[in-house]
């Protein structure tokens, strides 16, 4: 098995409203996850729509990452709006999820076994993530990763509960955790477990994260940032982590050094930061 991750999510193209300004950017939970961890050391495919003739503005992530899946038109491309509010709230204006529909687990590589994580991002619909999950079981996916968003748990929070309980690696934040269990603590303590040898991640945006393995629960707090942009914050967390676990570290360092990237990756617009670095062998 190599130290390579999948990633299975979209590339979009985001327009983000920000303290009155509005913002043309790329976005996406699978392009933000796939450039941690591409940043944080790891070789990365991404598995998503890719646009032919692939934009300027998208050839510095063909550059860094393997990027396969079925070709599109490039106004194909989801299309999310998004108006933040600061200290990390944020409003789905609106979503357009184009070409997604295209992207079907038929696009898989018959063998996964080759890859240290399948990591499945939020898609539109939390039904088609856990299909993914079960196809990337079938073709010998070692540890499978996934991700949340809050519509989907308003919508369908008994599949994405499926989906926590059979992934070995779940990532969502405060808001996605308290929608989907209600409160998470009792008498001051997280409330949260995972089964055996399964890993939780919650994000807490200023308060840091907390690392859940069984019954045991590490906060970590956050890395000090002059916040810009949150867009992808989760998503680079997510990255990073999943990195470092293939990179060798245990859980809680690994989400450790994934606060600081993430930390520096909401001081610039969209994925500026990570497009910036250079890659970490």
């Amino acid at each position: 098995m190599s130290n390579g991750i999948l990633v299975v999510g979209c590339v979009s193209l985001d327009t983000l409203h920000i303290g009155g300004r509005t913002y043309h950017t790329i976005g996406g939970a699978g392009l933000y996850t796939a450039l941690a961890a591409r940043c944080a050391g790891v070789p990365v495919t991404l598995l998503g729509p890719r646009p032919t003739p692939l934009p300027a503005l998208l050839a510095p992530v063909a550059e860094r990452l393997d990027w396969i899946g079925p070709e599109v038109p490039p106004d194909a491309l989801p299309h999310l709006e998004i108006a933040h509010h600061g200290e990390g709230r944020a409003t789905l204006v609106g979503a357009s999820w184009g070409a997604e529909s295209q992207l079907t687990t038929g696009h898989l590589p018959d063998d996964l076994s080759r890859y240290a994580f399948v990591h499945i991002a939020a898609l539109s619909s939390a039904h088609k993530m856990l299909d993914f999950l079960h196809v990337c079981r079938e073709r010998g996916a070692q540890r499978i990763s996934a991700g949340t968003y809050y519509r989907i748990v308003q919508n369908e929070p008994a599949t994405v509960r499926a989906i926590f309980e059979q992934a070995d690696l779940f990532f969502m934040n405060e808001n996605e955790a308290i929608g989907l269990w209600g409160s998470l603590r009792v008498a001051g303590r997280v409330s949260m477990r995972t089964r055996a040898g399964a890993l939780l991640f919650i994000t807490f945006d200023r308060r840091g994260a907390i690392v859940i393995a069984g019954d045991q629960a590490t906060p970590l707090p956050a890395d000090p940032a002059n916040e810009l942009d949150p867009t992808g914050a989760g998503d680079t967390f997510c990255g990073a982590t999943l990195a470092g676990l293939a990179r060798g570290k245990d859980p809680v360092t690994a989400a450790s050094h994934a606060t600081v990237l993430a930390a520096r990756k909401i001081e610039q617009v969209g994925p500026a930061f990570l497009l910036g670095l250079p890659l970490l062998e």
